[in-house]
């Protein structure tokens, strides 16, 4: 059986869910701000695709396009939505239940659920978005060392 709930607890729960659900929000606002960077570095390589340029600096620019991509593929799903929910503290979850169903799941707190399996998300989110800004750092470098080479 589980202790008792107290009104600090009732709170410190609360702002949890709050504070994980905003994490989320967050990893999806800055994934749509760096897929939209990445995206207009991309056109504008795409517009220099047919300029005759030294060997070096295309393979650079091969090298930027493929971390770009790699990075809006990871962008892409740090927003993909996630529609599993088995975790019976989820909207997924629910919308596979009868109106009765639901309601006897709320008769249970299931906040501890909620933070659970939101965290997991956000960390995951997290974990792509981190790795993503790698890649786009990475094509700047690549970026910049086309264009050193395309100076010489």
């Amino acid at each position: 059986m589980s202790a008792p709930t107290t009104p600090t607890t009732n709170a410190n729960l609360d702002a949890a869910v709050t504070a994980v659900a905003g994490e989320i929000a967050r990893t999806d606002g800055k994934a749509s701000l760096l897929l939209a960077f990445n995206g207009a570095v991309l056109a504008g390589l795409t517009a220099l695709a047919d300029h005759d340029l030294p060997t070096l600096t295309k393979a650079a620019g091969v090298l930027a396009i493929a971390a770009l991509g790699t990075a809006a593929v990871l962008l892409l799903l740090v927003v993909r939505p996630r529609l599993g929910g088995t975790d019976r503290a989820s909207f997924p979850y629910w919308a596979r239940l009868e109106e009765t169903e639901i309601r006897a799941c709320m008769t249970s707190d299931t906040r501890t659920a909620r933070i659970r399996v939101l965290s997991h998300i956000a960390v995951g989110k997290f974990s792509k978005l981190r790795r993503a800004v790698d890649c786009t750092l990475a094509a700047l470098a690549f970026l910049a060392l086309a264009a050193l080479t395309a100076l010489l």
